[in-house]
Order: C-alpha cells, then structure tokens, then sequence
C-alpha cells in the first residue's frame, strides 16, 4: 500500500479518534478503558499543533483515507528531558499486517533531529508482544519494566519501556 504522511489538521481528529478508540477494548495499545470522544481530545490535539511535538496522519494514496497516525509527546515534562520523546503509534484494524507501524516509526525516527530528539521512548504493555517485537527490531530496547502497574478488567499488568538513542550529542 502507498502511504504519505501529513501534519494533522482538526479534520483529522475525528479519524485519529476513531483508530484510537478501535484499540481500548483489546487491552494491548492503551490504558484507556472506555472510548474517548473528539471533544475530549481536542485539547491533546492543540498540544500537537506547536510543531514542537507533532502529530501525523498516515494516508492511503490509493483510497483518501486515515489508516494510522504517529506522534511525539513529552517524556516527564521536565527541561531536562527536552531531547526525550514518548512515541505513540496506532494502526487502523483493518489496515494491520501491512508495515504501517513500522513505516509510521521510521517515518517519525526521520524526523527527530529537526525536531531535536535524540532519544524516543516507548510505553508498551509487557503482554503486547507484536508492538515489543517491532520495536526491538527497529533497534529500540528494553530500557525499563514497570511491574504490575496496570489495572484493567480486574487483572494487573506490566508496562515494558524500550527506548532508542538517536544521537549523542
């Protein structure tokens, strides 16, 4: 499948919702436990918009259409860590098993020294092998586990955090 990458504009919010909210109730991708709407997301989505940590929408060229995103948020929110970005990656359903995720992450991998981050981090629950296993092998390791920090339908779970040093200035 062609794909383009474009900056998300409020148009997009309601596609970006709708992939996201496809992924709660499988308890893999999120920690959300119950469906997100746009009007609550509008607020995240303006924290994409200052170009600083952006969000993209992955296209079909073939069919106009969202099948993904990816985005940069802070890690801690501390000055310190201005060169550390969390990375999220979400797949439209339908649209699984064809390198979109990784596409996606090496598209933003592409973009991080203009933005200046040279290390990207990852949240990633432990039971979440596929997304563990792209990440590892995009070069991304095991930087940290956060045991049983996760509590969703009664069942605790933990969260692996691998990281990918970019640069090291």
């Amino acid at each position: 499948m062609d794909i383009e990458f474009k900056i998300a504009e409020i148009d997009d919010l309601a596609e970006i919702v709708r992939i996201y909210n496809e992924t709660i109730k499988g308890r893999m991708a999120t920690a959300d436990l119950k469906t997100v709407t746009v009007e609550e997301r509008k607020p995240w989505f303006e924290e994409h918009q200052t170009g600083r940590r952006p969000l993209w929408v992955v296209k079909s060229i073939e069919k106009p259409r969202t099948v993904g995103w990816v985005s940069f948020g802070d890690f801690y929110g501390r000055d310190a860590y201005e060169h550390t970005a969390e990375i999220s990656v979400y797949v439209d359903n339908a649209f699984r098993g064809q390198h979109l995720g990784r596409s996606a992450l090496r598209f933003a991998e592409s973009k991080a020294a203009e933005l200046k981050i040279t290390n990207i981090l990852a949240f990633i629950f432990s039971h979440n092998t596929p997304s563990i296993g792209l990440f590892g092998s995009e070069g991304y390791e095991e930087w940290g586990q956060l045991p049983k920090v996760a509590e969703m339908d009664h069942k605790l779970y933990d969260l692996t955090i691998m990281g990918k040093r970019l640069s090291e200035e």
